[in-house]
């Protein structure tokens, strides 16, 4: 992706992420956290969202609007890249913990969906199945594999 993104830290296994996200409401910590869900074919669980500076959980329905959307997601997109540059080019999944972080991000998609699939196929899943991502149609997770680089 050919946005501004944010400079991360990750952990020696390279499966947890963090970085700070800046604005008018101050430096925020958000997690990216990748989590082997299914082993043939693999699939990788992508986690994201605030993480709790007391107890380091992390939510994805804290709503921080700290004016940086396309950064943050720009960022995330970028851990994609470093953790299958590490593991291997394999399918990763996320979802929103309820609909409306899921419909954010479906929202965010969308909208960046040129930029997005210069470097990623995206596909929207629906009940379990997996479909090439389109605008408006309403995901209950998505998923994406890296475009061969």
């Amino acid at each position: 992706m050919n946005l501004p993104k944010y400079a991360y830290i990750t952990d020696n296994d390279f499966q947890d992420y963090s970085f700070f996200s800046v604005g008018p409401k101050g430096w925020i910590k958000k997690s990216v956290v990748y989590k082997k869900i299914r082993d043939n074919p693999i699939i990788y669980n992508l986690a994201f969202g605030d993480e709790d500076a007391d107890t380091g959980e992390i939510s994805d329905t804290i709503i921080s609007n700290n004016a940086d959307s396309d950064i943050v997601l720009a960022t995330v997109a970028n851990t994609i890249h470093d953790f299958c540059d590490r593991y291997g080019n394999h399918y990763i999944f996320a979802m929103g913990s309820t609909p409306s972080p899921t419909r954010l991000y479906q929202m965010n998609i969308s909208r960046l969906l040129d930029e997005i699939s210069r470097d990623f196929e995206v596909s929207g899943v629906i009940n379990g199945r997996q479909y090439k991502f389109q605008k408006n149609v309403n995901y209950d997770g998505f998923g994406c594999i890296t475009n061969l680089r």
